[in-house]
């Protein structure tokens, strides 16, 4: 399976060998201005062989036989990768060279709990609950240092999630199905918080973020398109939160798989489209990282759905990203390269791509980045996702 292949890089119309890009690297974020960074929890595990199809592995028709209609006329990056259909957008994104797949990716996670596995991957931890706070937290940590005042970091959702969590100050947002407060009460709230040095600065905060949503009567996140709106109203521009988090559930798809991702993969690609669409010009300093906590078992069960597996795919988006191509070390889908007889076998550290992806993004040192983002690891970031 590998004969022809770049070991590491497999791009979209040619095949080289990853380089390090170069690019300015500091260890804090001093400069890095108005850019931003949103992360999408894809929670429930995505298939990654069903975002990105490797049509052109045998093994993926004995595998997966019943899904391959799906892919006849889908977008390609290359001749072996198919993107699906459903994500119509991030493939027109692809096509411009804004986006980037890495496949047969994982955490060092290796068993099948999506409790466990989201913990690892939101905390960036060596073993589930060994760590605290959130990566993305630790993140506005290292930006912060440094910095006249602490960056706008803020969560898409009714509480913040873990990988948000720690010292370095956040918010959250949310749409609500409750009546509005009056001008009057929220006055009163802010003269009541006006002498709290704890209280104040947090509604005052509140109220900004308030000010800055566009969410046009939206009452909860399960609009896509919406969220994606709101996600880049909160955003954009010098006030804007630099980083961002949103959460998309449905990725368990135990039962009936080709239906429900279909859908599930259609909301995230509003999402995005949207997004991108409303952070503007801003897109040229944006960059947005997909991921989810391990992928599905390779073959199909016996209710057309897939089990827990591990090795998935990561999605890149950006203006800035040198996009166009998967970013792979394919292992193959016979049976004896299969992650114990039954997944596709992981290749890539997530936490590398992770890593790698926002230290080139936020113009940080990768190796620090590395260590403080995912300590304990030995792979390294990975470099090349941005243009020089």
């Amino acid at each position: 399976m590998h004969a022809g292949f770049d070991r590491r890089t497999l791009l979209a119309g040619s095949l080289i060998g990853g380089g390090t890009l170069a690019l300015p690297r500091i260890a804090f974020a001093q400069g890095s201005g108005t850019r931003n960074l949103l992360f999408v929890l894809l929670r429930g595990a995505a298939d990654g062989m069903a975002m990105l199809a490797p049509v052109g592995d045998p093994g993926f028709e004995a595998l997966r036989s019943a899904a391959l209609a799906d892919y006849e006329g889908a977008p390609r990056l290359g001749s072996f990768f198919a993107i699906h259909p459903a994500l119509a957008e991030v493939a027109k994104s692809a096509a411009a060279g804004e986006a980037l797949f890495v496949h047969a990716a994982a955490t060092s996670y290796r068993e099948r709990s999506h409790f466990d596995g989201q913990n690892l991957l939101e905390t960036g931890g060596t073993a589930p609950y060994a760590a605290k706070d959130g990566w993305l937290n630790r993140l506005a940590g290292l930006m912060n240092a440094g910095a006249p005042s602490p960056l706008r970091a803020l969560a898409i959702a009714a509480t913040v999630p873990l990988a948000l969590r720690g010292s370095a100050p956040v918010s959250n947002y949310a749409p609500s199905a409750l009546p509005e407060a009056s001008e009057d009460l929220l006055s009163r709230v802010s003269q009541l918080y006006a002498g709290d040095a704890e209280l104040g600065p947090l509604w005052a905060s509140a109220l900004e973020t308030k000010e800055m949503a566009v969410d046009d009567g939206m009452r909860n996140l399960r609009d896509a398109s919406a969220a994606g709106d709101l996600a880049a109203s909160l955003m954009r521009g010098p006030q804007g939160a630099r980083i961002g988090m949103i959460e998309l559930g449905g990725w368990d798809t135990h039962a009936n798989q080709r239906g429900a991702f279909a859908r599930s993969a259609r909301q995230l690609d509003a999402l995005l489209a949207a997004y991108k669409a409303g952070m503007g010009a801003g897109w040229a300093d944006t960059m947005v990282v997909v991921a989810t906590e391990f992928g599905r078992t390779a073959r199909l069960n016996g209710t057309g759905g897939t089990d827990h597996g591990t090795g998935s795919a990561a999605l890149v988006m950006g203006g800035a990203v040198r996009g166009g191509r998967v970013v792979a070390d394919w292992p193959g889908l016979a049976d004896r390269q299969l992650f114990e007889g039954r997944d596709l076998a992981p290749t890539i550290a997530l936490e590398s791509v992770l890593a790698g992806a926002v230290a080139e993004h936020l113009r940080l040192d990768p190796v620090r980045a590395m260590a403080q983002l995912f300590p304990g690891r030995s792979d390294a970031p990975l470099s090349g996702i941005v243009r020089g």
